[in-house]
């Protein structure tokens, strides 16, 4: 199983797309600005988008992707998030004033768009792929997703500050990659922690919970592309101090475009 790598930003700017990943052909892991990178057969392909919060990063080419493809698609959409997300993309989005309501086009029999709840906690299986949903600690409720591959579990942290129960889950899995946000530097880390994103100093606090054992590639996401060198550079300055006493974690930066095989 393939995880394309479509957005992996914390903002925009050239050669900059916001949070999105393909898994296979048929499903979507958030729907950031990434997805404008798609033709428009791929994008038909889409069955599933599942979200992991209502921030418009990572929801922001949803509503156009949708509009873009209606036409080529016999069946609807299955957007899987949690209930409050769901809540937010009615209320604010899809609202017939922001976007039209494609849950009740062409009519609410046959939509373009049905939405499906889930929970923290839970393991759906989606066009025969094994993902759960994992906690997250963001400012507004939010989640990660672990994808079982062939071989193991790629795991995706979602936007989060610290967040102890995400490890203990992640750590009685058969881990083969983990994307993790460092949305801030050091010098933001007080911004960081008051928006419940991650800097250098707290990602290696919380990269202190896996087990020595454990070595998988750690991709980083969601820096700010006027920061990404700063950010990628503390990480790694302070991953070498914290790793005093055994090898380094095997850290990486994510780019749009990368292909993972899991």
């Amino acid at each position: 199983m393939k995880v394309r790598v479509l957005g992996c930003s914390g903002a925009i700017a050239k050669d900059c797309r916001t949070t999105s990943f393909l898994i296979g052909d048929s499903i979507l892991l958030d729907a950031g600005t990434g997805v404008g990178d798609l033709t428009l057969e791929e994008m038909a392909k889409i069955d599933h988008v599942l979200l992991t919060h209502s921030h418009l990063d990572h929801i922001a080419a949803l509503p156009l992707m949708l509009d873009a493809v209606s036409s080529l698609r016999s069946r609807p959409v299955q957007v899987h998030a949690l209930a409050a997300t769901i809540a937010a993309l009615q209320t604010h989005v899809f609202n017939n004033v922001i976007w039209p309501d494609f849950s009740a086009i062409p009519s609410a029999a046959s939509p373009f768009l049905r939405y499906r709840a889930f929970g923290s906690g839970d393991l759906l299986s989606i066009a025969g792929v094994q993902i759960e949903v994992l906690p997250a600690n963001h400012t507004v409720p939010a989640v990660g997703f672990a994808v079982q591959g062939d071989t193991g579990w790629w795991v995706f942290s979602g936007d989060t500050e610290r967040n102890l129960p995400f490890w203990n889950r992640i750590n009685a899995l058969k881990v083969i990659c983990l994307v993790i946000e460092t949305a801030f530097s050091n010098r933001e880390r007080d911004l960081a922690r008051r928006s419940l994103h991650l800097s250098p100093e707290a990602l290696a606090q919380e990269l202190a919970h896996i087990p020595a054992g454990d070595r998988y590639p750690i991709y980083i996401t969601h820096t700010k592309p006027s920061e990404t060198s700063l950010i990628m550079d503390e990480i790694e300055r302070l991953d070498h101090t914290a790793s005093a006493f055994h090898s380094p974690h095997d850290i990486r930066w994510l780019s749009a475009g990368h292909t993972i095989q899991v």
